[in-house]
């Protein structure tokens, strides 16, 4: 089957394009007729630079198999400034006016920059840099997928989402996530204003079991459908022998503590 839509994906901090496609194996195999365009981050990581907690944030450990852990940008605190974001955005942007997406999904940092992006096509003219030829470098995004997103502190970002941003999106959050906490989740959904929830009993990972393969799958597949049902129903679905036949159908802290979690993530 040929696919009907390119996704473009963003891998998290210290993962690369192969480890994350590894981790989404799932969801490729429910949603065969999407094609996921994974990218790498521009930037590459020194082993000094991975945090010890970069398996739990998702990220490429220090017996991955892939050898060049990336990052969209390099995190600094006092005063917080993310150095290699604009070299980002740039390669972004030449990314973006050599191909068409229907959509982007990204993951932790990956979803910090996936919304962004959606912002800024809506938005170009707030960030001179990122136009072509005094225009934006594609249209704004059908739809946008953030699992363990958020909105960093610094003033581009600022800038770019402050009228909020309208592109539909799918958050997705782990409920015991004690990398990107609520106190940072929250910062991303204020600022989304066309937005649709849903959470997992989880931490800070891509959400891999068969019912959430399937949810995101048909949301990639047919956009922000207010009628796809959340994994939780999907999965009584699965459970349920009477129903396989509907499934088929488918296709388918305290925050001084949260805030010191983020910032060992982050550096």
């Amino acid at each position: 089957m040929s696919a009907t839509r390119r996704v473009l994906v963003l891998h998290g901090r210290t993962q690369n394009a192969s480890v994350f496609r590894k981790k989404l194996r799932g969801l490729i195999q429910q949603a065969q007729d999407v094609e996921l365009v994974f990218l790498d981050a521009p930037h590459k990581l020194e082993s000094t630079e991975i945090p010890r907690q970069s398996s739990t944030l998702g990220g490429a450990s220090s017996s991955s198999e892939e050898p060049t852990p990336r990052t969209w940008w390099i995190w600094n605190e006092e005063p917080w400034t993310a150095v290699g974001l604009e070299e980002t955005l740039v390669y972004m942007r030449d990314k973006l006016k050599n191909g068409r997406f229907e959509g982007v999904m990204g993951f932790s940092m990956g979803a910090a920059l996936a919304a962004f992006l959606s912002a800024l096509l809506e938005h170009p003219e707030r960030y001179p840099p990122f136009l072509v030829d005094g225009h934006a470098p594609h249209p704004p995004f059908k739809f946008c997928v953030a699992v363990s997103g958020f909105k960093i502190p610094v003033p581009l970002f600022t800038k770019i989402f402050s009228s909020g941003y309208s592109t539909p999106t799918l958050h997705v959050i782990g409920k015991a996530d004690t990398m990107i906490t609520e106190i940072w989740t929250k910062t991303l959904l204020d600022v989304s204003l066309s937005r649709r929830l849903e959470t997992h009993d989880g931490g800070h990972f891509f959400p891999s079991d068969s019912n959430w393969s399937v949810f995101i799958a048909e949301y990639l597949r047919s956009g922000p459908n207010p009628d796809i049902p959340s994994p939780s129903v999907i999965k009584a679905r699965q459970s349920a022998p009477s129903s396989a036949m509907a499934l088929e159908s488918f296709r388918p802290v305290k925050e001084e503590e949260a805030n010191a979690n983020t910032r060992r993530a982050f550096l």
